[in-house]
């Protein structure tokens, strides 16, 4: 008892062994998927650039769909409010897992991340506002540097070649499951229009009978996937924006296995369709949505309007401070001692990295700028935002990489080839691997 106490109050302590397990595998996911992200992005730049940006364009803006139900939307559109939903699905489904078994079951193990992740979102909000109080612009863009974009981040550490440990990992990870929890209520209430209450109770009693297939162990595709479709559907003409009905699904889908199932209903839909969020969801939306004019006139608006300024000041400062102060006062307040092989500057190094905000804060950019040229600039600067918080998070990452290669070596010997680290072995015999 008394070592589990210590265990819990070491921040950034050896992960559990299946808690690993589960980290290390969402995060192969999402960093393949955020590699594909990255070229998604390269490819809408240049195509965007060249002298067949009018096919781009064309493409983007080309409508389909049942316009008897509302529903004849722009390829950008489908992508934005259609593939986005399974994003947030699968992040519905990390939250309610988080909340039930992970790191958010107890106020004790979520007080650090989730005050890192409110003072991360916070403070990047108040910089914005802040800029654009000076600026005297306009205030509707102060959401949009509040999300950390994880596959985005995944991907700058793989082509980094680092060899982050799986401590640190988890943290980036539990603070982007808090930060799409945070980008999904802020959507949810601050950008709707026109509410349709009828849409809204017909996908409220959606969920409701989402909610009893899953009470009375109902199994089959068959069930879901028109039922989620129909819900989708009526949350989009309600007037919410629909990306919502994804996580209110993902928080319903039960996260922990009755006798007798292998695997629960959550984590079998999370293993069907993270591969989908992180390989094609988000990838084609950034396709979609990062396509922006890289003109001098473009990329001196970042610097000049206060509305841009506030996005790229917001992304590397605002996460930068929002998280790290965070950490720090929360380490302090609950007596927390910070793992001993690692030092403040490992998670000053990750909060910098957390200024990578691209795939949501695209999404609520468009969301708060309806005039087309107010986007353009938002998006150049989440871009230029991000790529400035990937280069400095890069130096400072690759500055400690020595000190990170001996770590996760030291987590993966496994002397005895039994597949189970020696570390995890030495903690059952009683040493707590500190």
């Amino acid at each position: 008892m008394c070592a589990a106490r210590r265990e819990r109050s070491v921040f950034l302590a050896l992960l559990p062994w299946p808690e690993r397990v589960r980290v290390a595998r969402a995060l192969r996911t999402e960093t393949v998927g955020g590699l594909v992200l990255l070229a998604a992005a390269v490819v809408a730049l240049v195509w965007a650039n060249t002298p067949w940006s009018g096919a781009y364009e064309q493409l983007r803006d080309a409508h389909f769909g049942i316009a008897a139900l509302g529903l004849d939307l722009s390829v950008g559109h489908w992508t934005a409010d259609g593939l986005l939903t399974v994003f947030f699905l699968v992040a519905g489904i990390e939250l309610k897992r988080e909340l039930v078994v992970g790191e958010l079951r107890t106020p004790a193990t979520a007080a650090l991340p989730v005050v890192a992740a409110l003072c991360g979102m916070a403070v990047p909000a108040g910089v914005y506002l802040a800029t654009v109080g000076l600026g005297g612009g306009s205030t509707e863009g102060w959401a949009v540097p509040m999300a950390t974009d994880i596959a985005f981040a995944l991907a700058v550490l793989a082509v980094l070649s680092t060899h982050l440990p799986s401590a640190l990992r988890a943290f980036l990870l539990t603070l982007a499951v808090v930060d799409d929890l945070g980008a999904i209520l802020v959507i949810a209430v601050f950008f709707t229009s026109d509410l349709n209450p009828a849409a809204l109770a017909g996908a409220v009693a959606g969920l409701a009978v989402f909610h009893l297939l899953q009470r009375f162990r109902v199994r089959g595709w068959w069930w879901y996937v028109p039922l989620g479709l129909v819900i989708w559907a009526l949350m989009y003409n309600g007037g919410v924006h629909a990306t919502v009905a994804g996580v209110a699904m993902g928080l319903i889908l039960r996260t922990t296995p009755h006798e007798g199932e292998d695997a629960s209903p959550g984590e079998r839909t999370e293993h069907l369709l993270r591969p989908v969020s992180a390989g094609v969801a988000v990838p084609l939306f950034a396709l979609f949505a990062a396509g922006v004019s890289v003109s001098g006139d473009a990329l001196g608006a970042v610097f000049t309007q206060p509305e841009p300024l506030g996005v790229v000041l917001g992304l590397v400062l605002g996460k930068t401070v929002g998280i790290f102060a965070g950490t720090y006062l929360a380490a302090r307040f609950t007596r927390a001692r910070l793992n001993p092989d690692l030092a403040w500057a490992d998670v000053f190094a990750l909060a910098v990295l957390a200024g990578i905000g691209f795939t949501v804060a695209l999404l609520i950019g468009e969301l708060a700028f309806t005039d087309p040229a107010a986007a353009e600039h938002i998006k150049a600067a989440v871009l230029i935002g991000s790529l400035t918080a990937a280069t400095v998070a890069a130096l400072l990452i690759k500055r400690r990489n020595g000190v990170y290669r001996r770590l996760v070596e030291a987590e993966n010997r496994d002397e005895d080839a039994d597949g189970i680290p020696d570390v995890y072995q030495r903690a059952v015999l009683g040493d707590d691997g500190a």
